[in-house]
């Protein structure tokens, strides 16, 4: 079967090695045929050497989308011909986190395609613990992208925001969906901040409204102009600059609440003063948990959450290298690219 590695930073390699074989499956082991996968942001972190917890060589890929071939002897969750997608994390289910259900922040958290194998290949073994059946008439466009509409399921669960004004600073798909899923949740309004009038637009046609283009309005002057005296009261930082939380830190309201999504390249310089004088709570986020999986695929499939537009190129697998490196030349007009297996 083929196979995609990222071998060290900028080389990714396409090899030929023997696919996983029904008869050799553990009780709670699942062999999936895969079709589609989603390339991630941070993976493109790991493609320039910039992600803080990439181990090379590595084969790509976690957000996917598969129908199933073969299951182990204990397996409940799914059958031979499902279309399912699947949790890429590894977990120990020992430690503290662990022990009181967080999981998603294990002490010895392993990521498929970060620092365990991915999904990039023809067929791959996960296990049925993490499986997600996708219901009948989703797209695997869509499967593949539940990865990232459950990022933002978690993200948005990280604070409460019924009710409250926020600002999402990033429109790329995570930032995007961050904010589809806010209004979800109900908040009261949600502003979308970025300095790509491509992702603002597709925002919109996501059906969040209200959109500022940092590079042309201070974050400061839309803030005011959008919320008035009413202010906001939650910030998702979605951007990965250090300018981006900073202007979070200054503008949210005091004793605010900023959930940090995004995955910096660099340490950013934090204003202390904002964060202390202020009395702003600086919440992490860390992927997400099953249950954000299946909120993701059921807002999905009831149309609450939108996908479509978010869905910009498609490469074969032939061509992993290439789809990178189109990220790389085209980041402002880029969304979400699907690698194809069946093209």
């Amino acid at each position: 079967m083929r196979q995609a590695i990222l071998i060290s930073p900028k080389h990714i390699e396409l090899k030929t090695v023997e696919a996983p074989q029904a008869g050799s499956l553990q009780a709670h082991q699942v062999l999936i045929n895969v079709k589609r996968i989603g390339v991630c942001g941070s993976e493109i972190h790991s493609y320039h050497g910039l992600h803080p917890a990439t181990y090379y060589p590595v084969v790509q890929g976690h957000e996917f989308s598969a129908v199933v071939v073969a299951v182990g002897s204990e397996v409940t969750v799914c059958k031979p011909g499902d279309a399912i997608t699947a949790r890429p994390q590894l977990v120990c289910g020992q430690c503290g986190p662990c022990r009181r259900g967080q999981y998603n922040v294990c002490e010895h958290l392993r990521v498929e395609a970060f620092q365990a194998n991915g999904v990039a290949q023809d067929y791959f073994v996960t296990t049925d613990d993490r499986v997600v059946v996708l219901p009948e008439g989703m797209s695997l466009d869509h499967g593949a992208m539940i990865e990232p509409a459950a990022v933002g399921a978690h993200a948005t669960n990280r604070t409460d925001v019924a009710g409250k004004n926020v600002v999402v600073s990033g429109a790329g798909a995570i930032g995007n969906l961050v904010a589809q899923f806010c209004l979800a949740r109900g908040a009261r309004r949600v502003l979308i901040a970025d300095v790509s009038d491509l992702r603002l637009q597709k925002a919109r046609e996501c059906g969040i409204e209200l959109t500022v283009n940092v590079a042309q309005t201070p974050l400061n002057e839309a803030v005011r102009e959008v919320f008035g005296e009413e202010g906001y009261q939650v910030g998702f930082e979605v951007a990965g600059v250090e300018s981006s939380i900073r202007s979070l830190m200054e503008t949210v309201e005091k004793g605010g609440d900023i959930v940090v999504v995004a995955v910096f390249a660099h340490d950013p310089a934090l204003s202390m003063f904002h964060l202390g004088e202020h009395e702003l709570r600086l919440i992490g986020t860390m992927m997400y948990r099953h249950e954000d999986y299946q909120t993701a695929v059921d807002f999905v499939s009831r149309g609450i959450v939108h996908l479509e537009p978010l869905i910009s190129n498609r490469f074969p697998l032939e061509q992993y290298d290439a789809a990178y490196r189109f990220i790389d030349a085209n980041r402002a007009s880029t969304m979400k690219v699907i690698v194809d297996l069946e093209m």
